[in-house]
């Protein structure tokens, strides 16, 4: 019996908490105490001068704060792209060996290691030439001064244009140091390229292992109802990537082999080497192709000047060829960008941006006609 009276008092509702007090201001209006420090006041006035001139110059200061940063940070910001490029490209090849069975971690692992091979290959093979033709020329250097001293042409220069005065006078301090700085800075510029190379092949590497979910993190900002749209033409455009790069290792190495068969043909030392170098060169964009021609001229001279004439006539026509007829046609197949597409890209990526401009020329076309064909004229067909 005594349970009953104390169920039902449970169940009674607790008392309202008191109204606020109220304190009337000076106008009149009543003041509402919320919380430990009161009610909010009133919203700022969004149309005061003050106001308006504070935002905007925090915005300016935001603004070129944001300048100076990708300023300075803009050579890392190039390495991370172009590492984000490669890692784009050679997904595929990831994707291929883990639908084989392995790991993605493996998958990751073995890709990586073929591409350090590649790199170690190419140096490796130009190491040989480059030491044997120095070591050459430093033996013949004695033999080429005394020829010089005996020939009475050359006495007549010397002595006409007192160049051994000049060359007394030219060798002093000053020249000495600015010798050593160029010493230092080009060991600077070695050491430079050698942390560029590892810091992309790291980097590559990492977003490589972590692509799928980089992808899973870019769609979830999409908004759900375009997600799907989004994710089908972003896999294309990065499937266009992939065979980008798939076109790019074809040319390669059709330059290797025809460096490869001419110098079989002229004799030159070391054929399989030079066609590596010629290779692995032909990647890089822009100037690849004329470092790979400058060291195989440069071995065809140390043979002979006719081979060194020949070599250079022969990289003339080939680049020629392969710029205007080769890389057109293996693009058009492989990420189907029409011939001249392709050439006036390169030419306008080279122009604007350099090595990256014509590192992304041709998928960014690819991209752009995509978007024109599935979202633009769609939408301007409804119209």
């Amino acid at each position: 019996m005594s349970s009953e009276p104390a169920q039902a008092s449970a169940a009674e509702p607790e008392p309202a908490p008191p109204e606020p007090d109220r304190k009337p201001e000076p106008d009149g209006t009543p003041e509402v105490h919320k919380g430990r420090f009161g009610a909010p006041g009133q919203p700022l006035n969004r149309r005061s001068p003050f106001l308006f001139g504070f935002m905007f110059g925090l915005g300016v200061l935001v603004a070129y704060a944001l300048f100076l940063g990708v300023r300075n940070a803009a050579s890392i910001l190039v390495l991370i792209f172009i590492a984000l490029f490669l890692a784009i490209g050679l997904n595929p090849a990831v994707v291929r060996l883990h639908r084989w069975g392995l790991p993605r971690g493996v998958a990751v692992a073995i890709v990586a290691l073929l591409v350090v091979a590649l790199l170690a290959g190419g140096i490796v093979a130009l190491i040989p030439p480059l030491v044997t033709q120095t070591t050459e020329l430093v033996n013949n250097a004695p033999g080429t001064i005394e020829n010089l001293r005996r020939s009475e042409t050359v006495n007549e220069l010397v002595q006409r244009y007192d160049i051994v005065n000049k060359v007394q006078s030219a060798v002093n301090a000053g020249t000495i140091g600015n010798a050593l700085g160029g010493v230092v800075g080009g060991a600077k510029l070695i050491f430079g390229t050698i942390f560029n190379v590892l810091t992309v092949l790291v980097l590559t590497i990492y977003f490589m292992a972590s692509f799928e979910r980089i992808k899973k993190a870019g769609y979830s900002l999409v908004p759900s109802t375009r997600r799907d749209r989004v994710r089908l033409l972003t896999d294309e455009i990065l499937t266009k990537v992939g065979a980008y790069m798939v076109g790019a290792i074809s040319i390669a190495v059709l330059a290797g082999l025809s460096t490869f068969v001419a110098a079989m043909l002229l004799g030159l030392p070391y054929p399989f080497a030079l066609a590596v170098v010629v290779a692995v060169c032909d990647l890089i964009p822009q100037i690849g192709a004329t470092i790979g021609a400058v060291v195989v001229s440069l071995v065809g001279f140390a043979s002979s000047p006719t081979d060194g004439i020949v070599c250079i006539v022969f990289f003339i026509v080939y680049q020629q060829i392969e710029n205007y007829l080769i890389y057109p046609g293996v693009m058009r197949r492989s990420v189907k960008v029409s011939d001249v597409a392709a050439v006036v890209a390169a030419l306008l990526g080279v122009a604007l941006f350099g090595v990256v401009g014509a590192l992304v020329a041709i998928p960014m076309v690819a991209a752009i006609q995509l978007l024109m064909r599935e979202v633009m004229v769609p939408s301007m067909d409804q119209r």
